[in-house]
């Protein structure tokens, strides 16, 4: 699997692309946002690796070109970052990053951290639909419509999605929802499932019928859970 490194420090990058050839993945390299953004479009990686302060675009702006491009809004990012206030990681969350790791870090955590992303990525498949209220997931192309309308997700909330929606009537606590998503033994604040639900429920709310209840609910002290509807969705 291809695996783009978007850095301007030489030395990083040459740690990074030593580090993920010899765990058998195939890298390429950009020094800018510029040249990442054409490096995507040309070669269509598997996942970016992109420090947020990079020149010319940014770490955190490409994320955010990539999220609102129909042909990328799935691609899994991982920001790398010499920030390490709170506030700056949920605000690389939010952005659209799936996950985030700040300065200095183990190499052998980042691999984790890529074989978790590229594992969860693989995963969104299926030969199915899931229909719930005016949703229809489509699990084998990854893609989520509202009343027809293409609704855009990150691979982490598609999955997040996919995961409350067959468990309707289930309240799930963020640890379970962390297992499930993230997968076991990845070591995430608990605070990073409360950003994602943010995300998804921007993502899901419907202007054209602004008092509708949201999809997700909060269960107090427990977590998050879908309503269960009258007639269970196809699956």
């Amino acid at each position: 699997m291809t695996i783009l490194i978007v850095e301007d420090d030489p030395a990083l990058m040459a740690i990074l692309e030593y580090n993920l050839e010899c765990a058998g993945y195939q890298a390429i390299l950009a020094k800018d946002g510029e040249i990442a953004l054409t490096l995507i479009r040309e070669q269509k990686p598997d996942l970016v690796i992109a420090d947020w302060m990079v020149p010319k675009i940014s770490g955190i702006e490409l994320c955010r070109i990539l999220r609102r491009s129909p042909q990328f809004y799935l691609l899994p990012i991982l920001i790398l970052t010499a920030r390490t206030e709170e506030d700056d990681k949920l605000r690389g969350l939010e952005t659209g990053a799936d996950d985030y790791m700040t300065k200095p870090f183990s190499t052998k955590e980042l691999l984790a951290r890529v074989k978790s992303l590229l594992r969860r990525s693989l995963q969104l498949t299926s030969n199915s639909q899931l229909l719930y209220a005016n949703l229809t997931v489509d699990l084998d192309h990854h893609q989520v419509y509202q009343e027809q309308e293409l609704i855009l997700l990150s691979p982490t909330e598609f999955k997040l999605l996919r995961h409350l929606l067959l468990n309707q009537g289930r309240p799930l606590t963020r640890e379970q929802l962390l297992d499930a998503v993230w997968g076991q033994g990845h070591y995430i604040d608990l605070r990073t499932v409360d950003v994602h639900i943010g995300r998804l429920r921007q993502a899901l709310y419907n202007p054209k019928k602004p008092n509708d209840p949201d999809i997700i609910r909060t269960v107090r002290s427990v977590g998050y859970m879908v309503d269960k509807l009258r007639s269970s969705p196809a699956i």
